[in-house]
């Protein structure tokens, strides 16, 4: 009988994923200023389950996760697990548009759930399902990279049939094409990007601009009024950049070399503090003149706040993505590619980026969204143009060993 390496959580890598779901990315809700922060936050207990015991993959068949018993042309439907707030929707919003759009066009209805609240939590309901080779009653899900990378890694996702993606194919944005740990998008396709970049408030730094993690930790008129983020691929990431090093491709003594840099932003009390999305608040009284920042956010409270502006530093900046999964064994895999590639037609890719003001990752949807908001076509955060997306940079996949021993730094350097 074959054997399987246990896929275990540390005890860093759960602190971590607290930190991400109760103040990080896990708990930057999408549209997140507009809505009243919710639940999903897991306690102690329920995140040390998804470590308790070994996770057995799922058995392959040469690169091919477990196919299902696909009835796509049987039953013409789709179950759509998403988080919240992460779709259009209809201003009374008891609709969202591009999904009747989509059932009108194919016949197919959906069945669509905002039921993600967190990776962490998320990962924890289908888990059971998944290990056991059963159908987890839904056909598409939404998770960010790291999630989507373990479940490829634990052969959880079926591999998309490109014949079924022509849209997807030819228009997924170079800078999304091929993660470390989907290389060539095989078992995913991006629903948005998420980049990190710096953001400032301008009448706290008295007019200056603030473009680089060198001015974060060095301008002394910064001193005490400066923010980095609680993720440590987010902080480490932007740091290795501004050391000249590539977060696709370093090395431990890198890593070891920007935690350093920030400990000595620490010491001399250049840094403020590590928050997660709370730095929205601050920055926007100017309490944190300067800051890391989601881009999603900076939209928003640009918004509301004409003070907040942002810089791309010379060295670029760290993205990421959330991305559209398969499960294994599913029951409508085709059904669910028609969808995806339903959402790389410009038109539609422009509806959705519209409402959710995060990164698209569809080539030539500028066009049609200037239709919607001329404004949102030209903002790069949302549309990068070409010197933005050259200077986007993926954190690369770790091992289990490296993720244990690069969260315990990151760790100890803010407190945790």
């Amino acid at each position: 009988m074959e054997q399987y390496e246990p896929d275990r959580l540390s005890a860093a890598q759960l602190a971590a994923m607290r930190r991400s779901l109760t103040t990080g990315r896990g708990a930057l809700t999408r549209r997140s200023l507009l809505r009243a922060s919710g639940g999903g936050a897991l306690t102690l207990g329920g995140l040390a389950s998804l470590s308790a015991c070994g996770i057995p993959p799922a058995k392959r068949a040469g690169d091919t996760a477990v196919a299902s018993d696909d009835r796509s042309d049987q039953e013409k439907e789709i179950n759509f697990s998403n988080w919240t707030e992460y779709m259009d929707t209809s201003e009374d919003e008891k609709t969202h548009p591009t999904l009747e759009e989509f059932a009108k066009r194919t016949g197919i209805k959906v069945k669509y759930t905002e039921d993600i609240n967190d990776n962490v939590e998320f990962f924890g309901k289908v888990r059971p399902q998944l290990a056991a080779g059963q159908d987890t009653g839904r056909d598409l899900i939404v998770v960010t990279d790291w999630l989507a990378a373990r479940i490829i890694r634990l052969g959880w996702a079926q591999k998309l049939d490109p014949s079924h993606l022509p849209h997807a194919y030819a228009n997924l944005i170079p800078q999304f094409r091929n993660p470390d740990w989907d290389p060539g998008r095989s078992y995913s396709y991006p629903w948005t990007g998420i980049d990190t970049v710096i953001a400032y408030n301008v009448k706290a730094t008295d007019g200056k601009k603030v473009d680089s993690v060198t001015q974060l930790l060095d301008d002394p008129t910064l001193k005490g009024r400066v923010g980095f983020l609680t993720e440590m691929r987010d902080s480490v990431g932007m740091t290795l950049l501004d050391q000249g090093k590539d977060p696709a491709n370093f090395t431990t003594a890198d890593y070891d070399a920007a935690i350093g840099r920030l400990q000595k932003g620490v010491d001399t009390k250049q840094i403020r503090r590590f928050t997660g999305n709370d730095y929205t608040s601050d920055l926007d009284k100017g309490d944190l003149a300067a800051c890391l920042a989601w881009a999603g956010d900076i939209i928003q409270l640009q918004a509301g706040n004409p003070d907040i502006k942002y810089a791309i530093p010379a060295p670029g900046y760290i993205t990421s993505s959330d991305n559209l999964l398969v499960p294994a064994h599913s029951r409508h895999k085709a059904n669910a590619e028609k969808l995806i590639d339903f959402y790389y037609e410009p038109p539609i890719a422009a509806q959705l980026a519209a409402f959710i003001s995060y990164v698209c990752p569809v080539e030539g949807v500028k066009e049609d969204l200037a239709k919607i908001d001329p404004e949102l076509a030209d903002n790069p955060l949302i549309i990068p143009d070409k010197a933005m997306a050259a200077k986007a940079h993926a954190f690369r996949s770790l091992t289990s060993e490296e993720e244990t021993a690069y969260e315990e730094k990151f760790a100890k350097l803010i407190g945790a």
